[in-house]
Order: C-alpha cells, then sequence, then structure tokens
C-alpha cells in the first residue's frame, strides 16, 4: 500500500499546524511519493511526479496570479500536491493562495499555524522507506511461495488457493474456453462467484499482459508460455489502490508462472479441465458437496447446463491385449477425447472424467422434452461409429444408471452404472448400445457376489475336476439349454463323439445333466467363474 496524501494530513506533525484543504478534495488519495521542501518560483525542472511540496508560500507572496502560475507549474510537473503554510499574520498571502486554489483541482493545503517542516519530511520518508521495504519483502515472500510449490510439483488447486491466500480475495483460473479448471473462493459462495461465469467472461477481454479489463474490473493474467497460452488466471473486482493493484498483479504473475510449468510438467496427464471435472464428480460421488446449488454452479462453469435431470452414464473399457496401466490410461484419454467431441457435435453437455482404471464415467445433462433413450442413442451411437473408425484396440461396453433431478443424487447412480457396464461386458456382443440393471439380470446379482468367500467356494465344488475343455463343453451345453440335439446341430461336435463327452463329463461332476437343477447350479458356477476374472469394484 502506498502512503497517500489523505494519510499524511492525518499525522500528528502535519494536524499540529491545523491544515486546510483549499482544493483537489477528490485527489487525496494520490500516492506520495516523496517530500520536497522548496521556496523556488518554479520548481518544474526539479520533480519527477508524485512529491509533496513543503513551502512558505515566499515564492508567489500576495500575488494571486504568481500564486496561480505557482500552482499550475506544479500540477504540470505531476506534483502530488502542495502544503503552504500560512500563519494568520498574512491575511494578503491567504487571500492569494485561496484565489489561485480555486482555479485549480491540484491538492492545495493551508497551514494555520508554524510547524517543523524537517519533522514533515522525517516522519513521512521514513513511512515511504518502510513501505518500500514492505513491497520488497513482500515480492520476496510471494517469489519464494510460488517457487517452492513449482520445486514441489505441487497441482493446480494448491497454487490458486495460495494465490487466494496472498490476496485475500477469490481467485478463478479458467481455460480457453472460459471454463473454470480450478477456483479458492476466500470465503465467498462459489455460486455466487461462478454464477453464469462463462458469459461473464467473454464479455470481459482477454489480453497479453496483466491489466485490469472490463467493466467489472477484473484483474487477469494470461497463463501460458508465449504462443501457446491457454488460459488465464482472474482475480475479480480489482484493487483500485495503484500501490495494492500493483501487488495484486504481481501475486498474479507469479502463480501464473508456476501454472505455467506445473502445465510443462503435466503435458503427459489429462487436461486440467478433465482434472477438475473428476474432482467434482469424485467429491459428488463422496458426499461431500451437499449443497446442490453450489454444485450446479461449479458444474456449469465447467460447462455442463442447467437441466431438469441428470443421467449417469460409466463407459467400461475393455482392457484387450494392453492391460498395463499406460495403455490403458491411454484409452481412457482417447475414448475422452471422443466423447468430448460427440457431446460438441450433438449439442449436448456432460460432466465426464476418468472414474477408475478402465472406467470413464459421465454425468449427461438431459434437455428438457427429450427422451433418455432417443439421447442414448444418439450419444452412443455416435461415439460407437467414432471409435471403430479409429486403428487399435478401443472397445467400450455403456452401463446406465437412473435418472435424477439433483446432480449429487445423479452422481450417485454411478456406481450402479459402473456395475452393470463392468458386468455387460461379459455378455455376448449384440446390437445393444447400452445397457441397465434390467439387462444384466441374474449376471449382475453375481457381480455383485463374485468376491464372496462362499459364492467363491460353491463354484469351486460345483465345478471340481474339470479341465479347460470340460469347461468349454459344459458352457456351450448350458448356453444351448440343455438340448444336446441343438449343440450337435451348432457342429460343435459329431453326435456320438458328443453323447460320450457329456457322459464323461457326467461322471467327473457326478450329477446328471438331464436334472434342471443341477445344469441350474451349473450355469451359476460358471458364470461366477467368468465374473471373478472382473477386476474389484472401485
Amino acid at each position: 500500500m502506498s502512503l497517500t496524501l489523505e494519510a499524511i494530513l492525518e499525522l500528528d506533525v502535519v494536524r499540529a499546524g491545523a491544515p486546510e484543504v483549499l482544493s483537489g478534495h477528490g485527489a487525496l488519495d494520490a500516492a506520495v511519493r516523496w517530500v520536497h521542501v522548496a521556496e523556488l518560483r518554479s520548481l518544474a525542472d526539479l520533480l519527477e511526479g508524485g512529491e509533496l511540496v513543503l513551502t512558505t508560500g515566499l515564492a508567489f507572496g500576495d500575488s494571486p496570479g504568481d500564486a496561480g502560475e505557482y500552482l499550475a507549474g506544479l500540477q504540470s510537473a505531476g506534483a502530488a500536491g502542495v502544503i503552504v503554510e500560512i500563519p494568520a499574520g498574512r491575511p494578503a498571502d491567504a487571500a492569494a493562495l485561496a484565489a489561485a486554489a480555486a482555479l485549480t483541482t491540484l491538492p492545495v493545503i493551508r497551514l494555520h499555524r508554524t510547524i517543523r517542516f524537517v519533522e514533515v519530511t522525517e516522519v513521512v520518508h521514513r513511512r515511504i522507506v518502510a513501505r518500500q521495504l514492505e513491497r520488497v519483502e513482500k515480492a520476496r515472500e510471494v517469489h519464494e511461495v510460488f517457487t517452492m510449490l513449482s520445486l514441489q510439483s505441487a497441482g493446480v488447486q494448491e497454487i490458486v488457493d495460495r494465490a487466494s491466500q496472498l490476496l485475500g480475495a477469490p481467485v478463478v483460473l479458467e481455460d480457453s474456453s472460459h471454463l473454470v479448471v480450478a477456483f479458492a473462493a476466500a470465503g465467498l459462495p462459489a455460486q455466487e462467484l461462478l454464477q453464469d461465469w462463462q458469459r461473464r467472461s467473454r464479455a470481459v477481454h482477454g489480453y497479453p499482459e496483466t491489466r485490469v479489463a472490463g467493466d467489472g474490473l477484473w484483474l487477469q493474467t494470461p497463463v501460458g508460455l508465449g504462443s501457446t497460452q491457454w488460459g488465464r488466471l482472474v482475480l475479480p473486482g480489482a484493487p483500485r489502490e495503484p500501490g495494492a493493484a500493483a501487488e495484486a498483479a504481481m501475486v498474479l504473475e507469479r502463480a501464473g508462472q508456476a501454472l505455467s510449468i506445473n502445465r510443462l510438467a503435466e503435458r503427459d496427464q489429462a487436461g486440467l479441465a478433465q482434472q477438475a471435472q473428476a474432482g467434482l464428480i469424485h467429491e459428488l460421488r463422496g458426499s461431500r458437496t451437499q449443497d446442490d446449488a453450489e454444485a450446479l454452479s461449479r458444474a456449469s462453469a465447467l460447462g455442463l447446463k442447467p437441466s431438469p435431470a441428470y443421467l449417469p452414464l460409466v463407459l467400461h473399457l475393455d482392457s484387450g491385449s494392453g492391460k498395463d496401466p499406460m495403455s490403458m490410461q491411454r484409452k481412457e484419454r482417447a475414448l475422452l477425447e471422443m466423447l468430448d467431441a460427440v457431446l460438441t457435435a450433438t449439442r449436448n453437455t456432460a460432466l465426464a472424467a476418468a472414474l477408475q482404471t478402465g472406467q470413464v464415467a459421465v454425468l449427461l445433462a438431459l434437455p428438457a422434452r427429450m427422451l433418455e433413450d432417443s439421447l442414448l442413442e444418439r450419444i452412443c451411437g455416435d461415439l460407437a461409429a467414432r471409435t471403430a473408425a479409429v486403428p487399435g484396440e478401443l472397445v467400450w461396453t455403456a452401463g446406465v444408471g437412473r435418472a435424477r433431478s439433483r446432480l449429487a443424487d445423479a452422481a450417485a447412480g454411478l456406481d450402479e452404472a459402473a456395475h452393470v457396464a463392468q458386468t455387460a461386458g461379459t455378455l455376448a456382443a449384440g446390437a445393444n448400445r447400452y445397457f441397465r440393471s434390467t439387462d444384466v439380470r441374474l449376471r449382475g446379482l453375481l457381480a455383485l457376489l463374485r468376491e464372496d468367500p462362499r459364492a467363491v467356494s460353491f463354484a469351486d465344488a460345483e465345478l471340481r475336476g474339470l479341465d479347460a475343455e470340460d469347461l468349454a463343453l459344459l458352457q456351450r451345453f448350458l448356453e444351448c439349454g440343455g438340448n444336446k440335439t441343438e449343440l450337435a446341430r451348432s457342429g460343435y461336435l459329431s453326435r456320438p463323439t458328443l453323447y460320450a463327452r457329456l457322459a464323461k463329463l457326467e461322471a467327473r461332476l457326478g450329477v446328471s445333466l438331464d436334472d434342471p437343477e443341477s445344469r441350474t447350479s451349473l450355469h451359476v458356477a460358471v458364470l461366477l467363474q467368468q465374473l471373478q476374472s472382473l477386476p474389484a469394484a472401485g
């Protein structure tokens, strides 16, 4: 904070002179850079701007014209103001000063009593130097904070939080599409801070340098290096005092540099917008965000349009031959990019992020007067066409939960959707684009029980003694509903060979394959064994 003329007038050493402001009442908040004592008629060549001049008025005496010329010279030289000591014994000089002051906007202060100018300069200069040292210390602190955050590879949210703490005000990080990827509300309700963010942000033009922009006086700094600027760090409502504004700009710039370094260090990771969406989805699933209005404001700032209902959808990726974590991450990223393209092309909006390895969670805005199935057919159909056109293994199964009017309730349905998608992945390929819990039926129930020790023991007991070839024959037999003729007709084996194999299978199992209950038990055991290969639920 700079030392202002108004603050100087409140000093005891100045108040002792009974100061009277003759002009420039609206400019008393001007910053004073230094104090200059002089009795010369012209100081234009001695001033650099921002000085407070102390004088006894001998340079113009009792001439209103000379006084006006003197004040005009100070104003043109950029002086912050002038304090003129004219005691009661010089009424003509006082009248000349008052007449000249009436014609200028320069702050002109008359002292009615004599004071020691040296005391004024000593006190003021001490405070100016102290404030300069404070700014230097503040700059050093800010530099150390963000340097340490950069060295520690701090996350985006941590950098934004520290910037907000240093400024004591809300800070918002947005990407080039005006989506909020991180924010620190600093005590302000998130709903108020992010309300209609994209429209408000687009109304404030971006600049390639740190500056105040827009009618809302947003202090903003670009984030990114050179031509690769990818976002903007915003302080809504910039400080009006020059010193405070400069300090705020310094904090934003250092935070922006740390974010740029962070982005370079994380260039192989998911985009910031996806990270922000993942964070919000996880918060909603964990019931940490109870206020639906706040959740909707945050989701809207990430591009999700307010809708009458929200539909939980999970895309479960088939690991294929690439089961290593890096391969799955590449598949997740590719699927997210294609999903984003589909949503853009179909003019739909959603929150989407990797839920756990091999799964992409989606909270889809369900537009008014549009049926669920129509929306899902459009989204999943377009996505299927895009993934099929890309070389490589990008096979997925979609599971759908129940639509909910509250965003948090819809997020809670992601667990059900994930379970359905994972279970449906074990079904034979069909025409379905997506699956609900009613589509997986017994298989869905067994998927929930597959890790239960009792279910594991049951499957092992039922299938004990069978090798891989026997198990394959049993599975085909059960899929044919126990119909030996249909199994033989399918070309699996010649009829005599098939009957002989089935007789051996019955002997190993110790049960009759003609018994419906035995076939049911064996079918449940086979399904359980298939489902046990699925990864554990996260």
